[in-house]
Formats: C-alpha cells, structure tokens, sequence
C-alpha cells in the first residue's frame, strides 16, 4: 500500500502495518471524509479505515467538484489503484453507496479486481427506475428546502447563510453527478454485498434496498436500522459492528 499520508483523495491513510484489510468510506452528497472519523472506534484493529475525500469539502475546498459521475470515478479509481494492494472493501452511503458500486464495477472491468464485500447505505438500487424527480436545477431557495427535507445538515448551518452560500455549489455538483448518471447493466458482481436502511427513511424503500440482490451472484442480505435517511449518524456502533461481523472471514 502506498504510504503517502498526503494523498488528497485519502486523508487519514495511515497504511497501518498490522491492518489486514483496508475499508473505503465514501460519503453521501455534500459530506466529507469527517462523517468516518470515529469509525476506527468501533472496528477491529485488522481493518484501517480509510474514508475518501472527494474535491469541494474540508481540505480540498477550493477544488471544484465533480457533476459527471463517470469522470468522478476515472479519477478516483487512478487515486485508489495504488492503495488496493491488500484485501479491501467499500461502503457509501447515499450518494456513496452509488459510488462504491460504480466503482466496483469500474475496478473489474478495466484492472480485473475487486473489494471483498461491498456494503451500501441508504442508496436505492441504482437499475430502478427513477421515483423522484430531479432537484440539482432548482434555484438556491428551492433546492436547499429539499436539502432540509432530507435531514442530515445541522440546523447551525441551515441557519448561517454565508456557509450556505459556500457549501450550496458542492451540494448541487454532487446532486447533479448523481441525478444525470446513466446505469448501464453488466454481469452481475460475485462478491457478497450488504446493503443498509432506515426503517424511517423516506427517500429509500426497503424495496428499492432489496433490489440491491440483482447485482450479486453471492450472498446478499439487507440490515436495517432505526432512523431516517442519515440513520448512520446515530447507528454508528451497530452498523460497525454489522461490518465487522461481515469481514470476520478476512481479518
């Protein structure tokens, strides 16, 4: 594993010599690398997490973010390719979750390898049909009464206007990589994937969860937890411990 601790896209890589397998966290639209940092807490020493910083948050701020998915994932796949020399699984949740398996499915088939497991978070089956429309369009008023409507941004920065003005560009960019992106069906994936939900989550059905199972030739099992959409601010110990149960065949 690459021991650069500077990496942008990978802010706290360690490359911690008696991990075994490294986690990759990818966030939901509009988070950063900070929704992970307590995660190291609640996992076994064997397992290094290793949340990934996309452009437009916290350290890369002044970098503009993606708003086409597929060049998102060019990117990242190149960032990662030095760093996916142990064993290695993904989770995302939301937006991230989307982003895992795209990137799964990108790893495969231009550098012939693949996580272990993949585990997605509160992320509707990406070959569904979409049940809701757009939003990265709507002018700033509209499009943060949606954001709200989510949940998942504290009201302290709903309520600061000039923070608003600033993180709003990374919301929408994120909002419209994901809205514009095309699935393309493949091969099913055989690697064993672990999808979670909220039983409050209004955005994301436990249907459109469990449609997850088309992707996979291997196990496959839904996990859901008490909460709404960003359940996995509150779920933290139970959803690690999830993980941890899943990856014990490999650490």
């Amino acid at each position: 594993m690459n021991t650069t601790s500077q990496i942008p896209w990978l802010p706290k890589l360690n490359s911690d010599p008696s991990a075994i397998l490294c986690l990759f966290c990818f966030p939901y639209a509009g988070g950063s690398s900070y929704i992970y940092d307590r995660w190291s807490d609640y996992l076994p020493d064997t397992v290094e997490v290793c949340p990934v910083e996309l452009p437009g948050r916290r350290k890369r701020f002044i970098e503009a973010p993606y708003q086409n998915l597929d060049s998102l994932l060019l990117d990242l796949s190149a960032a990662l390719l030095p760093n996916l020399d142990k064993p290695f699984a993904f989770f995302g949740h939301s937006m991230g979750g989307l982003v895992s398996f795209e990137l799964t499915r990108l790893l495969r088939q231009k550098y012939k390898i693949s996580p272990v497991h993949l585990f997605i978070s509160a992320c509707r089956a990406t070959q569904l049909a979409k049940s809701k429309p757009d939003i990265h369009h709507l002018e700033d008023k509209a499009f943060t009464q949606e954001i709200i409507r989510l949940g998942g941004t504290p009201q302290a920065i709903l309520d600061d206007k000039e923070m608003m003005e600033l993180i709003l560009p990374t919301l929408k960019a994120d909002f419209k990589a994901i809205e514009t992106h095309v699935y393309l069906p493949q091969p099913a994936l055989n690697i064993p994937i672990t999808v979670f939900g909220g039983d409050r989550d209004t955005e994301v059905t436990s249907a459109e969860l469990a449609a997850w199972e088309e992707q996979t030739t291997a196990n496959f099992e839904l996990k859901m937890f008490s909460g709404g959409h960003f359940f996995i601010d509150s779920e933290q110990s139970l959803i690690s411990n999830s993980i941890s149960k899943a990856l014990e065949l490999y650490v």
